[in-house]
């Protein structure tokens, strides 16, 4: 990935809230609904963006995508993301962002075990989305 992919996927707002949530770590679609108080159309817009881009990776489990920044991103994309958070300490939308993380966190509790989880565990686990927007 070179640097003017990078900022032509950080010039979007709503790119650079859910590149800084998941710099908290991974998310499912509905979290992002949530957090970011947008249509699921919307966020799943910008993160097939991003991960078109590969500035973020998805992984399955059960009927979620569970997205989260990569493993090992590239140099320049690592630089990016550090200076994001450096940059929106003050800025409203992030800090509320952050809030909102913050007030759903048991119910984003059941995603580190399940993407730790082996496939075939995965399949067999009885995890789930707790968000309203994904409880069936």
């Amino acid at each position: 990935m070179n640097l003017v992919q990078i900022y032509r996927c950080l010039c979007d707002k709503t790119r650079l809230r859910i590149l800084h949530l998941l710099k908290q770590g991974p998310l499912c679609v509905c979290h992002f609904q949530d957090i970011l108080q947008l249509p699921q159309v919307a966020v799943s817009k910008h993160l097939a963006y991003l991960r078109r881009t590969g500035m973020v990776e998805a992984r399955r489990h059960e009927q979620w995508m569970i997205y989260s920044l990569p493993a090992s991103p590239d140099r320049e994309l690592d630089l990016q993301l550090r200076c994001l958070q450096d940059c929106v300490q003050t800025e409203p939308a992030f800090r509320a962002d952050l809030r909102r993380l913050k007030a759903l966190g048991p119910k984003c509790n059941w995603i580190p075990q399940a993407l730790d989880a082996p496939p075939a565990a995965k399949k067999a686990s009885d995890s789930h989305c707790r968000s309203a927007r994904c409880a069936a």
